[in-house]
């Protein structure tokens, strides 16, 4: 199994271990993030681009398949604001061996290791919306992400929200 680390820095050689930020995580133990192939998408913006992603799992119905997953199998959602931007960025996608790697989270497709990580492979995404539909992604783009955010939480998809700070405020 591969595993990804996404980045708009082309120059990373090696990935050395971080405190987290995130307060259910244990501050003092330093991690190395990479995320599977069936979540990757959720990761093809720009870093502090918000966004709402979600495709389906194992518990999904076939009613919130038919109604909001269209013919895609994940989803994208960001602001017209950031559409621009995405289309001027380009990503580095770090793969690495899974060895060393566990799972910190299934439905997120987070893998997490406390040691040192060197790539196995790196490579350029210029036209991230055509990576996006390469892999049956639908980018959709929203004024404001706040309705779809609310909504796909009641849903029975996979779903993930992303640097929701930087979102458009609510109306």
């Amino acid at each position: 199994m591969s595993l990804f680390h996404v980045s708009e820095d082309p120059t990373i050689m090696i990935f050395h271990p971080r405190l987290p930020e995130r307060p259910d995580l244990d501050a003092k133990k330093g991690l190395v993030w990479a995320i599977n192939e069936r979540c990757l998408p959720n990761y093809l913006t720009p870093r502090d681009c918000p966004r709402v992603c979600f495709h389906a799992g194992d518990q999904t119905t076939e009613q919130d398949r038919q109604q909001y997953l269209h013919q895609a199998s994940h989803v994208v959602v960001i602001e017209n604001k950031w559409l621009e931007i995405l289309k001027t960025t380009s990503l580095y996608l770090y793969e690495f061996d899974s060895n060393g790697f566990t799972l910190q989270d299934d439905i997120a497709g987070y893998y997490t290791s406390e040691i040192t990580q060197m790539p196995i492979h790196v490579s350029e995404i210029k036209d991230i919306a055509k990576a996006l539909l390469e892999r049956n992604v639908e980018l959709r783009i929203m004024d404001s992400l706040w309705e779809i955010h609310d909504k796909i939480q009641t849903t029975s998809l996979n779903w993930s929200m992303c640097r929701m700070r930087f979102a458009q405020p609510r109306f």
